[in-house]
């Protein structure tokens, strides 16, 4: 009788245990995303997003959206990669995936998606990351890390991040893969690219199968930014020649975080020189001149020219701030979960 109720308890426990527990391969179909508001309907692509934890004890988790490429372009037989946003403190899913290389972009309503032509995922499976927790939907249940998160801890997580993600998609272990990202990724990508490396090093057949990194308008160091930055703007003709050896003169030696007095105040003359002008896209109109700038792509100025639909749009930061903050948005991305006390944001200055 003793044995019996015994074998009956240790059922009921192994019962509660498999309820409350899930396999990594269940993990990734809850992950599965059915379909996107808004999204169009020639689709052929499955796509995932949700959240994987980095540190149990801080309650630490990063939230990631992975879209492979068409079925159509075979993507069992495209490699990997993993993008990453700068900032620090920017969202990979706000520009790298809603505004750049991702599959959708978002209208200006901000409630409805088209196919980008120029997709990565024509080319690979693209997995982006908001990095590190506090970005996007990432975050933590213990509020110093926002204020103690730096380069090594982002690339310590990160690495994290892909260990377990691999444990949830095995059918990505072994591929190839490479890292890529702009702007203050310039640091990200090279040491999360370093970490990979050195912990591959004497390990046959490594799961995390790194073949390279590239980085696109990358953050490096403060002399070469400088130089960089100061030359666009001169050969571009938006500052004058006089300012240029302004700048040169009294920036080149300085913190672009703690600037002196005097490049202050030569930055200053050079954004007086350039204007009202996206820096982004030097072309075209910048975004407080919307209007107008929709009337040029109607064609009312310029004819019903085909390519102009396809044109930059400068307002695309304020579409993905509009779209993900929408509930059925963050509803189908398996997103904010534990009901952030904030709204979602494409940078958080909090980092």
């Amino acid at each position: 009788m003793g044995h019996s109720i015994l074998f009956v308890l240790c059922l009921s426990f192994f019962s509660l245990f498999c309820i409350c527990t899930s396999s990594p391969l269940q993990d990734q179909k809850r992950d599965k995303i059915t379909s996107l508001p808004g999204q169009p309907e020639n689709v052929d692509f499955n796509q995932y997003s949700g959240y994987v934890t980095v540190n149990q004890k801080a309650g630490r988790a990063l939230f990631y959206w992975f879209t492979e490429s068409p079925a159509s372009r075979q993507p069992e037989s495209r490699p990997l990669v993993l993008w990453l946003n700068g900032g620090p403190g920017c969202s990979s899913v706000a520009y790298g995936a809603a505004e750049e290389i991702g599959p959708f972009h978002i209208r200006p309503d901000g409630k409805t998606l088209y196919l980008n032509p120029y997709s990565w995922n024509n080319l690979a499976n693209l997995l982006f990351l908001e990095s590190p927790a506090g970005v996007g939907f990432s975050y933590s249940n213990t509020t110093a890390d926002y204020y103690t998160a730096g380069d090594n801890s982002t690339a310590e997580d990160s690495y994290t991040f892909l260990i377990n993600w691999f444990e949830r998609f095995p059918q990505y272990k072994h591929r190839d893969f490479y890292i890529a990202g702009e702007s203050y990724a310039g640091h990200y990508v090279p040491q999360l690219s370093q970490i990979i490396y050195e912990r591959n090093i004497g390990v046959k057949n490594p799961v995390i199968n790194f073949k390279g990194f590239l980085v696109g308008n990358a953050v490096t160091d403060d002399y070469h930014d400088y130089v960089g930055t100061f030359e666009y703007w001169w050969t571009h003709g938006l500052i004058s020649d006089s300012t240029y050896k302004l700048l040169r003169d009294r920036c080149d030696t300085g913190s672009s975080e703690h600037p002196s007095a005097d490049c202050i105040k030569a930055l200053k003359t050079a954004e007086i020189e350039q204007g009202n002008i996206d820096p982004y896209s030097i072309f075209t109109k910048p975004c407080s001149t919307t209007e107008s700038l929709k009337r040029n792509l109607r064609g009312h100025y310029f004819g019903p020219q085909p390519w102009m639909s396809r044109a930059y749009d400068p307002c695309t930061e304020r579409h993905s701030t509009v779209y993900f903050n929408l509930p059925e948005v963050q509803k189908a991305l398996h997103a904010n979960v534990t009901r952030l006390p904030h709204a979602w944001e494409t940078c958080r200055s909090i980092l």
